[in-house]
């Protein structure tokens, strides 16, 4: 049966523990030598590009860049087709889109995995890099306590959520009314007050304001998140904990320059494990055993 990877939940909780364990082995062999991996995206990422390409090459494999205009993907042709013709020539179909149904709409026809590289809805590989980095900081994932600072309703809260109650850490969210996570999992706090969420917090995290597409929602989203930016004096709430961003940040927004440079950033490790953790993924869909 053909593995895919839309979400976090597609994984459970050993999928993801599996994922973590290949991410950070160097010696998982060229699964996909001579093979090539298909990289859609509708929308642009320096981050998600580049930490793709490598662990394909890193694998063994040829990445392809795929840029929208090349598949008109539910325009030029549907989902559907465009996922057939895909995997007429590659081992895995990747695609970072819009609308989240357009991957559900190709993983019920393809014959090869399809990986959600991101979309409205979900951002699995973000995910599973930051549990990654908090396992790098702490020696372990289960116990940590992680605040997420923010626009609780975002394909990154909504990963990030179900990926660390699955591997066991407490997250807390501090959203303002109507930006909370709708049906968050299990174990997962939501409050109002981001001094209530970071207090005993081993990570603190956050996330841009205005996502792309949401340029008609940026006033009302800046009015709304003003109380929300992480500065030093929120992280001095919580001692010793790690900053975190999936980036790009808007320094002055909902983060402060003094912050991102701070000794207590791990931001470019969390970037850096983008690769390790798409490595691992890519491996976990090929059948490569942790």
């Amino acid at each position: 049966m053909t593995r895919h990877l839309l979400s976090i939940a597609d994984l459970g909780a050993a999928g993801v523990a599996e994922i973590l364990a290949l991410s950070e082995r160097t010696d998982l062999g060229r699964p996909l030598a001579g093979k090539g991996v298909a990289l859609v995206f509708q929308k642009p990422s320096a981050r998600t590009r580049n930490s793709m390409e490598m662990a394909v090459v890193q694998l063994g494999g040829h990445p392809v860049y795929i840029q929208k205009d090349e598949v008109g993907l539910g325009t030029r042709e549907t989902a559907e087709d465009v996922a057939r013709t895909l995997a007429c020539f590659h081992e895995v179909v990747a695609a970072r889109v819009m609308d989240h149904r357009d991957l559900e709409k190709m993983a019920a026809v393809s014959p090869r995995p399809v990986l959600n590289m991101l979309s409205d809805r979900d951002h699995p590989l973000q995910a599973l890099a930051d549990l990654l980095t908090v396992k790098q900081l702490r020696g372990r994932i289960e116990g940590a306590r992680i605040a997420y600072i923010g626009d609780g309703d975002n394909n990154v809260a909504r990963s990030l959520a179900e990926a660390a109650t699955m591997a066991g850490a407490e997250l807390v969210i501090a959203s303002p009314e109507g930006y909370r996570l709708g049906q968050a999992p299990e174990g997962v706090r939501q409050v109002a007050d981001p001094v209530e969420a970071v207090e005993g917090a081993d990570v603190v995290y956050t996330d841009v304001w205005v996502s792309m597409g949401q340029d008609d929602e940026a006033e009302a989203r800046m009015k709304a998140f003003a109380p929300y930016q992480v500065d030093a004096a929120l992280m001095a709430r919580a001692p010793g904990a790690h900053f975190l961003h999936c980036l790009p940040a808007k320094r002055g927004e909902e983060v402060t320059h003094e912050v991102m440079e701070a000794p207590s950033s791990a931001v470019w490790r969390q970037a850096e494990n983008r690769m390790h953790t798409a490595r691992g993924a890519l491996a976990w869909l090929m059948g490569v055993g942790a």
